[in-house]
């Protein structure tokens, strides 16, 4: 089994559901007391959201280097960043690193093709769903992406950043979200990219009858593939 190298805490929710999702898929393909081999560097989320928020995007990409390459170190064989947004560094990242690196995108588009669709409807973060790093990445998939009008990408944001990767689960913001999904449906959409790693806290295939893609997920299914591929 490879050693997959984890860059997390952007939020540390989703980072222990990465951690669930790892464990659980090699106790399921291998059985017994098996459980995935990984090492973790773990940010600050607060010192990452100022950050991100003052648009100092090259120091965040220092400091993702750094994680990446402490991971290398560390023995890890590919790196997997627990965060959609923070894939806007994928590239100085997984050069930093000097192995392999798991795009959250591109894992995504592949299930997204598996079900043939074209159009897709992506909550994220505003990082996300306003700059182009993500949709284009999906565009080279031939996938297009819709993205919520203004209102909407802030009611979108700041429940990511208010709630859910404080922990807080409400019902009044999923009800919210799901009117989001609505009008993203009226605008073409086929699917739903849950484009933020704490977003599948919140929503799963049982609320809306559109398909809905776990990036969290989908992104541990793929690293646990990478892991276990000569198994």
């Amino acid at each position: 089994m490879k050693t997959i190298g984890l860059i997390g805490g952007m939020s540390w929710e989703s980072t222990a559901e990465y951690y669930r999702h790892l464990n659980t898929l090699v106790r399921n393909r291998l059985g017994g007391l098996h459980s995935a081999k990984c090492v973790l560097v773990s940010f600050d989320f607060a010192e990452m959201v100022d950050l991100q928020h003052r648009g100092e995007w090259e120091a965040a990409a220092e400091a993702m280097g750094d994680a990446a390459r402490k991971l290398e170190a560390a023995g890890a064989e590919a790196v997997v960043i627990c965060t959609n947004t923070m894939h806007k560094l994928a590239d100085a990242v997984e050069r930093a690193a000097g192995i392999p690196l798991l795009h959250i995108v591109d894992v995504t588009a592949e299930k997204i093709k598996e079900r043939s669709l074209k159009t897709v409807g992506l909550l994220g973060t505003r990082f996300t769903m306003e700059q182009p790093f993500y949709r284009e990445r999906l565009q080279r998939h031939g996938i297009r992406a819709v993205v919520p009008n203004e209102a909407d990408r802030t009611t979108v944001h700041d429940v990511i950043y208010n709630e859910l990767c404080q922990g807080v689960l409400r019902p009044e913001s999923k009800a919210a979200y799901l009117d989001v999904i609505e009008r993203l449906r009226a605008e073409g959409a086929e699917g739903i990219i849950l484009g933020c790693t704490e977003i599948p806290l919140l929503l799963n295939e049982a609320d809306t009858d559109l398909p809905l893609f776990d990036t969290t997920f989908l992104h541990a299914e793929a690293a646990i593939r990478f892991a276990l591929e000569t198994v």
